[in-house]
């Protein structure tokens, strides 16, 4: 695949979000998925921005971000946990270390 195609199928996929967006919350559970899976996994910066700044979809990208992308997953509470844990633990390691 070259650059180009990859190019024409990354404005279209944005196309299809940016309607899908446009529409929110009237879509349903498969095109709901579809938006968080592109944002979650093949969104770039740029195409996040891109969107963020078109005033036509404001309301419905605001409302989609707030509902499934910018809440924290119990997996990113337990990430977060875990990573605390293992800054105690080492902090720990060079007191003991160092007694």
């Amino acid at each position: 695949m070259n650059t180009l195609t990859e190019s024409a199928s990354a404005l279209a996929r944005r196309a299809h979000v940016e309607a899908l967006l446009a529409a929110y919350p009237d879509v349903n559970v498969e095109e709901r998925d579809l938006l968080v899976r592109w944002f979650r996994r093949e969104a770039t910066a740029m195409d996040v921005a891109l969107l963020a700044s078109e005033p036509g979809i404001a309301r419905g990208y605001a409302r989609f971000r707030a509902e499934h992308i910018d809440r924290f997953s119990w997996a990113d509470v337990l990430k977060g946990i875990a990573g605390a844990a293992v800054l105690v633990a080492i902090v720990a390691a060079i007191m003991w270390r160092a007694w």
